[in-house]
């Protein structure tokens, strides 16, 4: 898989929730192929039900799931979500609400395959215009179908500032 493959040559260790199959165990395979490093993060009860991936760089046996994702947000440098279902939503959306609190200043960003993607743009830009989402924390998700040019806007990221402060009311002449 080319993106396994890319992070790997890249130096890019890929973070991921340490099962051997679906999306992210060809990913962690292809990153392994490739010379690459792996950490995979695994709740114990999980570990059989989901197969755990037995030739990772190193894997991590936590507790809970809220364990699981809170370590791979440790452990890692940067977010990217590749096309998925509730779990891939609800994690991007939890790192997404974690640097709007500030919590992380870390990168995050859509392998947008397909246009797979678009819907959840609209949603986030309907958001927006209706006064939910502050622009500049719309700003902080990047998207792109190119990995690599995604992992180049990665490189230059930089958090927006002033994230908490309101947006100053634009002066009106008065009637």
């Amino acid at each position: 898989m080319l993106t396994g493959e890319t992070l790997a040559r890249r130096g890019i260790r890929v973070i991921y929730g340490g099962g051997r199959l679906g999306l992210m165990g060809a990913v962690a395979d292809a990153a392994l192929a490739a010379g690459g490093e792996v950490v995979g993060v695994i709740p114990r009860g999980l570990v059989d039900r989901e197969l755990a991936h037995p030739g990772l760089t190193e894997l991590v046996i936590v507790e809970t799931l809220h364990e699981r994702k809170a370590e791979m947000a440790r452990l890692a440098d940067g977010f990217i979500a590749l096309p998925g279902g509730l779990g891939t939503l609800e994690e991007l959306a939890e790192v997404l609400s974690w640097a709007q609190l500030d919590l992380h200043t870390k990168p995050i960003g859509l392998l947008d395959v397909g246009g797979y993607f678009d819907a959840l743009g609209a949603f986030l830009d309907h958001a927006v215009a209706e006064g939910f989402i502050a622009e500049r924390h719309r700003g902080m998700l990047l998207r792109d179908d190119d990995l690599a040019a995604l992992l180049d806007e990665f490189a230059t990221w930089e958090p927006p500032s002033g994230r908490f402060e309101r947006p100053r009311p634009v002066d009106r002449p008065r009637a």
